[in-house]
């Protein structure tokens, strides 16, 4: 795979563990809104590399990633002590299943995360592209404390009548404590978002978060006639399995 050695320009830590980079972005290099890349830090003189999703739209001139810090994960715990300025090594080929190619148009559009799944569904809403494919873009992050809604600020603000921000917090008081998961397969959240009753011949779902999220919306879906996508051919619901600590 072909590396091209950029520079991180900024750093954001939004809590203890859960951080967000921007890169130098690689001459000549394209993605679609909702890819990941693979990206790496020399250790001596061994390239380290892991998948992470684009934060970024495909228009900005940076690239953006976020990530939680894993003590003894090979890649993280050298990320979270990089600084402005640090070498990075980006690969120049994207890929992943979290795009609109990988989806069929409809009426609605849930994004399903929890944590720093976020990534490829910040992305997307922040190109132009999926507002042309759905009436409505509704994005739902689970996280477990309130310092683990990165990108919040923005994304509330983002809010008019295409799309809808709906953050969900686990273990801290907050107006939704129920994760988003469990209330899109109860049917309770299509109503708490004033939407009509979520209709999988009408509406698409895309999922990225931890495993067990992933695992339990799939079955969810399934058991009620959902199709996913895969090398098939394209469904009404899609989730992205790349994951790196």
């Amino acid at each position: 795979m072909a590396y091209s050695e950029q520079r991180v320009i900024e750093k954001r830590h939004w809590s203890d563990n859960i951080f967000s980079f921007k890169t130098t972005r690689p001459q000549d290099f394209t993605f679609r809104n909702g890819e990941f890349v693979t990206l790496g830090l020399r250790n001596d003189n061994k390239l380290i590399p892991r998948a992470y999703s684009i934060v970024s739209s495909n228009q900005d001139e940076a690239l953006e990633f976020l990530s939680i810090h894993v003590p003894d994960g090979p890649l993280t715990s050298l990320l979270t002590h990089v600084d402005e300025g640090s070498p990075i090594w980006i690969n120049h080929k994207s890929t992943g299943s979290l795009t609109l190619q990988h989806i069929q148009p409809g009426r609605h559009l849930y994004l399903l995360a929890t944590g720093t799944g976020v990534a490829p569904f910040i992305s997307l809403i922040r190109g132009a592209e999926v507002y042309q494919h759905f009436d409505k873009v509704i994005l739902v992050h689970t996280v477990r404390f309130l310092d683990g809604l990165a990108f919040r600020d923005e994304l509330e603000a983002r809010q008019d009548d295409s799309f809808i921000y709906f953050p969900s917090v686990t273990r801290e008081a907050f107006e939704h404590n129920e994760r988003g998961a469990e209330l899109f397969c109860s049917g309770r959240l299509s109503g708490l978002v004033g939407l009509p009753e979520i209709d999988p011949d009408q509406d698409r779902v895309m999922i990225c978060g931890n495993p067990n999220m992933n695992r339990d919306v799939r079955a969810c879906l399934e058991q009620r006639g959902w199709c996913m996508t895969n090398h098939k051919g394209v469904g009404n619901f899609s989730l992205e399995q790349a994951f790196v600590l």
